[in-house]
């Protein structure tokens, strides 16, 4: 019998240094990930089984067994799933390529209970054995080799692994686990099944253990349980979606969710729904009560777990979801889709349409419900996911009305965001005839713009708007309940029946008057402006930059550019406030040779302003320099 010796790559064995020190506070998941890879390996080989069905093998009643021996100190767990060959157990135990560790090592955090969720969410599973065990055993066949190919994979959780060739009759994988004298408690069927009951009930396999019965003792000998021969269910064995809504506690969801999304936390909100109709469905979603870390990564798969019939077919299922609701998680069983439905027919079928757009409904209605009904809900969901949901702006025009609705803000008068537009709507001034609002690089950027100045004076309230996503949803997003929408960094300030006649008659007064200085402004600054214009919107600033009516904001810009995109060149229009003593005293120095200095001084102090840099800092400095001294 052939035998080898091999090498962990480094990330595996650096992983099996942290387990077996004890990094894990929580030590009895490692039972719920070996029943998880045993119960994945199932749904695998029923899936393939579905193109050939002698995969089966004489043996299609899929399960996993768990026994154990507490003279010998093994505990093994048992399937009858899709097995390995040889060179599969190799990689999927040996080295990263399957399992994900670099990922996990990178994450790890010092956080012993958050670790522990971690094992499962990078698919190390497996190596949680070593928490109990200081030596593996793994025999495996794969579905379809003969019984000489069967493989044997052995290690004590140091740098190495030996691999042999092996006789098996049986299809699946046997985990051997030789415990650690601190772990005798797992040799015990008592705490096994309440381990099962507690993490892994909703697996919908039976997981078997065999059947104890109590004998009475005799002459004076104490009683004790003993094995009966026979194998018993220990877990529901029906998919936690399948069952009634009114048979499921909520503790029973929060532990179903908790499996299926690595979260520690319960889920902020649960929506359980058997859909008839033309598309025939059961939806069980959670939203989450945190962001996970990869939220923003686009190339990351995300999505809900699709099967058919109760039968596994993807994780990550993305096309049941649009993307801004990429957070949700949770478990779709269609009715309708062929067993075989394979990814390329989910962005095509007519099916998925219709489960994509019942749960989009069903999961807005989730929101709204926390919205409505949560506050501190609502401020969690929003605090985590706010950003994203923005997204839907664009990417969801059926359902842009609803999401407006749902969307939250800081204002002039708050600083958390809280604001709807429809409370904005609710406040506004008597006369006000848009709602305005602003984007920045920060809160205390937006707050702090020279733009909003004529809008505290009067006493009018702006939306402060600082996610990098803000600027692009709402240009999807015109108008809201019948109101424009208006940012006051674009276009002309126009306050309509809030801006009384004598301040439109001093704004026009003075573009005639200053024109002279604005035009030599211009000329000195038509690299970097479009235009140079009086305004009324300045109070206490010298001068701002805005941008035309439909234009890109400088911010988008900066935005883009920092995310390695093309961007058309940017040129804003410098409003001056003509009444400031700086820009007073350009127009006294209006042909002195340090007028040019002046007006690029200007112009940088109002890029500063609004969170931007100068083109050239140095010649900024230069300047600044030469009127101080």
């Amino acid at each position: 019998m052939s035998k080898q010796t091999l090498s962990f790559q480094a990330e595996v064995a650096q992983l099996l240094k942290l387990v077996t020190h004890s990094l894990y506070s929580n030590p009895e998941i490692f039972l719920r990930e070996l029943i998880s890879n045993a119960s994945d390996a199932c749904d695998k080989l029923r899936f393939e089984a579905l193109n050939n069905n002698a995969y089966y093998e004489n043996d299609p009643d899929l399960k996993v067994r768990v026994s154990f021996d507490a003279k010998a100190k093994t505990l093994t767990i048992t399937d009858n799933g899709i097995g390995m060959s040889q060179q599969e157990a190799i990689e999927h135990l040996g080295t990263i390529a399957k399992s994900g560790t670099r990922d996990f090592v990178s994450h790890l955090s010092g956080d012993q209970k958050a670790d522990s969720q971690l094992i499962g969410q990078f698919g190390v599973g497996f190596y949680s054995g070593f928490i109990v065990a200081d030596k593996i055993t793994v025999e495996s066949r794969r579905a379809g080799l003969p019984a000489e190919q069967g493989v044997r994979w052995v290690s004590e959780g140091t740098g190495e692994f030996e691999v042999s060739e092996i006789e098996r009759t049986e299809r699946g994988t046997s985990i051997i686990l030789h415990m650690k004298d601190d772990a005798a408690e797992y040799l015990n069927a008592w705490k096994l099944k309440s381990i099962i009951n507690k993490y892994s009930d909703h697996i919908s396999l039976p997981i078997l253990m065999a059947k104890e019965e109590w004998k009475e003792g005799e002459d004076d000998q104490p009683g004790e349980m003993v094995a009966t021969g026979e194998w018993e269910t220990v877990n529901q064995a029906a998919a936690l979606w399948t069952r009634a809504k009114k048979d499921i506690t909520q503790e029973q969801y929060d532990e179903f969710y908790k499996q299926i999304s690595y979260d520690q936390q319960p889920p902020l909100s649960t929506t359980h729904n058997r859909v008839e109709g033309a598309t025939e469905y059961t939806q069980l979603l959670f939203i989450p009560a945190k962001a996970p870390m990869d939220l923003y990564n686009r190339e990351k798969a995300a999505g809900v777990k699709l099967y058919v019939k109760r039968v596994f077919i993807m994780d990550d299922a993305q096309a049941l979801l649009p993307s801004y609701l990429r957070f949700v998680k949770g478990v779709v069983d269609s009715s309708d889709l062929p067993l075989n439905v394979s990814r390329e027919l989910l962005q095509e079928s007519r099916a998925v349409k219709a489960i994509r757009e019942g749960n989009t409904r069903r999961v807005l209605s989730m929101i709204e419900d926390l919205a409505n009904n949560d506050a501190e809900k609502f401020t969690t969901f929003y605090a985590e996911f706010g950003a994203v949901l923005k997204e839907g702006l664009g990417e969801d025009h059926a359902n842009r009305e609803r999401l407006a609705k749902l969307l939250r803000f800081a204002s002039s008068t708050t600083d958390t965001a809280s604001v709807g537009f429809a409370d904005y709507k609710a406040r506004m001034k008597e006369g006000q005839e848009a709602i305005y609002y602003i984007t920045a690089d920060t809160l205390a950027a937006a707050k702090s713009s020279p733009q909003l100045e004529i809008f505290r004076k009067k006493g009018i309230e702006v939306l402060l708007m600082a996610d990098r996503v803000d600027e692009w949803a709402l240009n999807y997003l015109n108008e809201f309940d019948g109101t424009p929408l208006q940012s006051v960094a674009k276009g002309a300030v126009d306050l309509g029946k809030l801006q009384d006649e004598d301040e439109k008659k001093a704004a026009e007064e003075a573009q005639t008057q200053f024109k002279p200085v604005l035009d030599k402004l211009k000329d000195a600054l038509k690299d970097k402006a479009s235009d140079v214009r009086a305004t009324s919107r300045l109070v206490d600033s010298p001068a701002c930059l805005v941008v035309q009516d439909g234009d890109m904001s400088t911010q988008l810009a900066r935005m883009l550019k920092q995310a390695g995109q093309a961007v058309p060149e940017i040129k804003p229009i410098l409003e001056v406030n003509a009444q400031h003593a700086l820009v007073r005293k350009l127009e006294a120095s209006s042909e002195l040779p340090s007028f040019d200095d002046l007006a690029h001084i200007l112009f940088d102090q109002a890029l500063l302003a609004e969170g931007g840099m100068p083109a050239d800092p140095a010649a900024y400095v230069r300047r600044v320099n030469a009127l101080l001294v």
